[in-house]
């Protein structure tokens, strides 16, 4: 029985080869991926980026894209063709981070949101059921409700894929069937946008995703360079964590306390705080207070966190709207920020749950690996 749309986000089945896992992307959900593209299409055009000018940049990033991997751009062709959209629209989608902060010539937007997101990882040793469990809010604008999906992908050549993206992206957050979650929190820092740009976040996450055990995983992130801060919470199913603070040219880490391990959107390594300028706190000061009851829900439940338990931390509304669960706000040009989902991985299982708008509903669709 098919759940009602307000509930659930669309299940996309990808196999085959590059380009026609990309085509089946686009073909499967032609309208969310048209959603994606006038989404970043408008917040550019609004920040003074025109039609040509947009294609110019976009098309600058595609050496770089090939150069990290000639398959991924060959998804994002593929896409385009089973979408019926632009080439440009989709590199736009999978390095709008990049293109909507980096560029100079961008009008200046103090409210712009961020892609904010509370993370947290609860080792076996300190979860209920004996296995590890990885959990997320993504925070960002509320359109992005219409936009998501789900990707089921199929690989010959690695382990099969279960990703939360947006329509048209290459990746998000998700996990694999070798055991390997992934989420990722926005960050930023003094030294982004400074050197040109290099591997859109999207894509070493998606390559991340790919690896089949947490060790490859994080040479993958090692042996990228990237054009700006992100932050990875990265996790294998048997029982390990680690939390990798990204800046443009270094990594930092931090590992789980007490089995359980938890970021939202500010620097928490040490080093990186007497390194690195935090450019984030100043518009997202929030971020303070969400780590530290999100921690203090799980301490609470030392050695016996389970799914509720986790829902109910990442459900905490205090002080509305800004809390760790976002409830919809206005942010620049119209748009609206919010959690846009709630995702619950358990790995071992093969199994995430998602709650689309959880600050309406609390429902988690499950769906499986």
């Amino acid at each position: 029985m098919s759940l009602p749309r307000e509930l659930s986000f669309p299940v996309v089945e990808l196999h085959g080869s590059p380009f026609e896992r990309g085509r089946q992307h686009g073909a499967a959900v032609p309208e969310r991926v048209a959603r994606s593209v006038a989404l970043y299409r408008t917040q550019l055009e609004r920040r003074g980026v025109g039609a040509e000018r947009l294609k110019a940049l976009a098309m600058a990033m595609a050496p770089a894209i090939t150069r990290y991997d000639p398959d991924y751009f060959e998804e994002m062709k593929g896409i385009a063709a089973g979408a019926q959209v632009a080439l440009e629209d989709i590199i736009v989608i999978n390095c709008r981070t990049e293109m909507m902060f980096g560029h100079a010539e961008l009008k200046p937007t103090s409210d712009e949101p961020d892609d904010g997101c509370t993370g947290l990882i609860v080792l076996p040793e300190a979860s209920a059921n004996g296995r590890l469990l990885h959990a997320h809010n993504w925070d960002w604008r509320e359109e992005c409700v219409d936009t998501g999906i789900v990707v089921r992908m199929a690989r010959d050549n690695g382990p099969d894929l279960l990703m939360f993206t947006e329509a048209g992206s290459l990746a998000r957050l998700g996990m694999n069937s070798a055991g390997v979650s992934l989420t990722g929190n926005f960050l930023t820092s003094n030294l982004d946008y400074k050197r040109p740009a290099d591997v859109p976040l999207v894509l070493v996450r998606r390559k991340m995703l790919e690896a089949d055990n947490i060790c490859n995983a994080m040479k993958v992130l090692w042996a990228s360079t990237r054009f700006c801060s992100n932050n990875l919470m990265l996790a294998q199913a048997e029982g390990e964590a680690v939390d990798l603070e990204c800046a443009p040219d270094e990594i930092f880490w931090i590992t789980p306390q007490n089995g359980v391990l938890v970021h939202a959107n500010h620097w928490m390594c040490p080093v990186a705080r007497t390194k690195l300028q935090d450019k984030g706190l100043a518009a997202n000061p929030d971020s303070i207070y969400r780590q530290r009851r999100t921690e203090a829900a799980l301490a609470r439940a030392a050695g016996r966190i389970d799914w509720d338990i986790i829902k109910a931390a990442l459900a905490d509304e205090l002080p509305k709207p800004d809390g760790v669960l976002r409830s919809p706000k206005p942010a620049s040009f119209a748009s609206i920020s919010a959690t846009v989902a709630t995702t619950l991985m358990e790995p071992a299982s093969g199994v995430m749950w998602i709650a689309r708008k959880p600050y309406e509903s609390r429902h988690f669709v499950e769906y499986r690996l």
